[in-house]
């Protein structure tokens, strides 16, 4: 069946996204999925006793478009415990479909015809879409993947009348880099006295390495009376199939933010939004996740040792970059698809998290995966 008229695309350049690319061609080809971010481990059993629990006792409709209050209350008590922030639990505190979805409601709520929106490159996908979708302008600053990670000198050059929302991502995928206290103090001062609002996209918050300290914008308050936080109980409790967020801001910004989400979503699953309340007291899940995974990552980076992939170990996430630039002049996105077809092991090329051709030569990998796992394409990588 054909439709009969015609089609204006509101993304003319955009076609399918690379995970699910890459993913169905580890699929057809059996090869070893370190491409798109999920574990291949069990979440907690006992959120699973406690989402059933509450399907048990009947709380199966649907939830207060804001969000359980029992969840946004444990939330409240968390991000004040981590980062010494305060948020009103009914005005501040919204809960989401997945931090995808709270990105682009927050987009939706924000950016209109004309304005200007500043993001990092390599930037996570889901962002210059949307802001495209509402008439926005993206404009691009490199980010450095090895030393200094932003030259604020370019951001400040970019901001001007038209600049709406600055989207910064910490810790960073694809790159597993961080961003530090001085660089929160940097975006905070070329912010002061603007309109410019901040979408902070945090899903690994509890996933940094080596000893650092993840840099909320919630900690510093002249950032957060002008910022969105976004973050993924998906990342934190390895759930992503259950597609739950949530939103930190401001009243007046979250009243503006509210008024999109309850008619892109309105509610969320409700007694998964129960269970992750109960989940919230115990902490020491969330308190040891960064340890969980550095070992990951330790035990990805061992396996590889003697490889001829250049490594710069990941500072948070469960992304790993490696580049394979001894190993072949190849352009990224194609040798990504022969790694995973002759190779079976499955990456995603970087070079598609930036808006014009790059040359540089890194595959993202995750290392989210069970020990069997990573040794499997590790055997498989050790051979190029």
């Amino acid at each position: 069946m054909k439709f009969p008229g015609s089609i204006h695309s509101k993304l003319p350049k955009v076609g399918t996204t690379i995970f699910t690319v890459m993913s169905g061609l580890a699929r057809e080809t059996g090869a070893v999925n370190l491409s798109q971010g999920f574990p291949d481990f069990s979440i907690p059993e006992r959120l699973v006793e406690l989402t059933h629990s509450y399907m048990r006792k009947g709380l199966n409709q649907y939830s207060p478009m804001q969000g359980a209050p029992i969840l946004r209350e444990r939330l409240a008590e968390k991000v004040e415990e981590l980062y010494s922030a305060k948020y009103d639990p009914e005005t501040e505190i919204n809960i989401t479909a997945g931090a995808t979805q709270a990105i682009y409601t927050a987009i939706s709520a924000f950016v209109k015809e004309g304005d200007e929106v500043i993001i990092f490159e390599p930037a996570y996908d889901c962002y210059d879409p949307a802001i495209e979708i509402h008439g926005g302008k993206t404009m691009y600053v490199q980010m450095n993947l090895s030393g200094e990670l932003i030259d604020w000198e370019k951001v400040k050059k970019l901001i001007n009348q038209r600049t709406r929302m600055i989207i910064i991502n910490t810790p960073h995928n694809p790159s597993g880099r961080v961003m530090n206290a001085a660089d929160m103090l940097k975006l905070q001062k070329l912010t002061d006295g603007t309109d410019i609002i901040i979408l902070s996209d945090e899903v690994y918050e509890h996933i940094i390495f080596d000893g650092m300290e993840h840099q909320s914008v919630a900690r510093f308050p002249k950032l957060a009376e002008r910022s969105i936080v976004v973050s993924s109980f998906g990342k934190t409790y390895h759930n992503t199939g259950w597609k739950i967020g949530h939103v930190l801001a401001p009243k007046e910004l979250m009243k503006e933010f509210r008024k999109v989400h309850q008619f892109n979503v309105f509610s969320v699953n409700t007694p998964a939004q129960y269970a992750l309340a109960d989940f919230l007291l115990e902490k020491e899940h969330y308190l040891e996740l960064g340890a969980f995974y550095e070992e990951k990552r330790n035990t990805f980076l061992k396996l590889l040792e003697g490889s001829n992939f250049k490594v710069q170990p990941s500072e948070g996430t469960y992304f790993q970059l490696l580049d394979y630039s001894k190993i072949s002049d190849e352009k990224d996105t194609d040798y990504a698809v022969r790694l995973t077809k002759e190779v079976g092991v499955a990456s995603i090329p970087v070079s598609v998290f930036y808006h014009e051709k790059n040359e540089d030569r890194f595959l993202r990998f995750c290392f989210a995966k069970e020990d069997e796992t990573l040794e499997k394409a590790a055997e498989k990588l050790m051979k190029l």
